[in-house]
């Protein structure tokens, strides 16, 4: 990417991805691109922060399942709740057993069902038990977990927007950044990403590529099921790799 595009990409990555207060001056592909191309960035951004506070409440005196849940809150803060919020709406769209269109429309509800409920409260316990055991290790473990989960997620998102995932809808942020990156560029940005993770250790390696690839079976089950990606998806797949991720970091220690 040229300079401009590729400051449009990131303003395009951080002003959709995250509340922090960046205008985004572009809303074409060009630049949805470019911000998918940059997730794993704004991931390494949202990582750190709640890395920080983690180790911050620890160093307070704070014991380390404080600092789990604060480290698990940071992420749900700094992107409002929206891909929680997509977990809990795929989880209903896919439980309903109902046809694509009319699983759509569940998951277009405000309101969430069992399935939902009963996945975020899932997820969320283990995310928290995954960086609590991890802290009580040692605050460097916990700190290096909470980022390589947050670059998992953001790397799940460039996968998602790769060539040839359709959309579900014809509107929304799923239609805005669905297919929109190369599908050899895509696998170029994981391998990156994952070796560029590999300076933390083999194993936090392993825990973004497990990730990546955890969140590519729902992937490919969400575009069988609902005939492609929307928003939700998007968000219940960056769940997924950062779940899948700490599940790996916790195993074998």
């Amino acid at each position: 990417m040229q300079r401009s595009s590729a400051l449009d990409g990131l303003r395009f990555a951080f002003g959709t991805l995250t509340v922090l207060p960046v205008r985004v001056h572009r809303w074409d592909r060009v630049a949805a691109r470019g911000g998918m191309l940059s997730a794993p960035v704004a991931g390494l951004v949202v990582g750190g922060c709640a890395a920080g506070l983690g180790v911050l409440l620890l160093l307070l005196g704070a014991g380390p399942l404080l600092a789990a849940v604060a480290s698990v809150a940071v992420p749900a803060a700094l992107t409002r709740g929206l891909h929680l919020d997509g977990l809990a709406d795929t989880a209903d769209g896919l439980g309903s057993g109902k046809p694509a269109e009319d699983a759509l429309r569940i998951m277009k509800q405000s309101d969430i069902g069992p399935f939902g409920v009963l996945t975020l409260v899932l997820v969320l316990l283990a995310q928290v038990a995954v960086l609590a055991q991890l802290y009580d290790d040692s605050w460097g473990r916990g700190a290096v977990a909470a980022v390589a989960s947050a670059v998992a997620a953001r790397l799940a998102l460039t996968l998602a927007a790769r060539a040839g995932v359709p959309a579900a809808r014809p509107e929304g942020l799923g239609a805005a950044v669905a297919g929109v990156v190369p599908g050899a560029v895509a696998v170029a940005v994981a391998v990156g990403v994952v070796a560029v993770a590999g300076v933390a250790g083999l194993r936090v390696a392993a825990a973004v590529g497990a990730g990546a690839g955890g969140a590519e079976v729902l992937l490919r089950v969400c575009v069988r099921r609902f005939g492609g990606v929307t928003g939700d998806v998007f968000g219940a797949v960056a769940e997924t790799a950062a779940t899948v991720s700490l599940v790996v970091l916790a195993l074998g220690r």
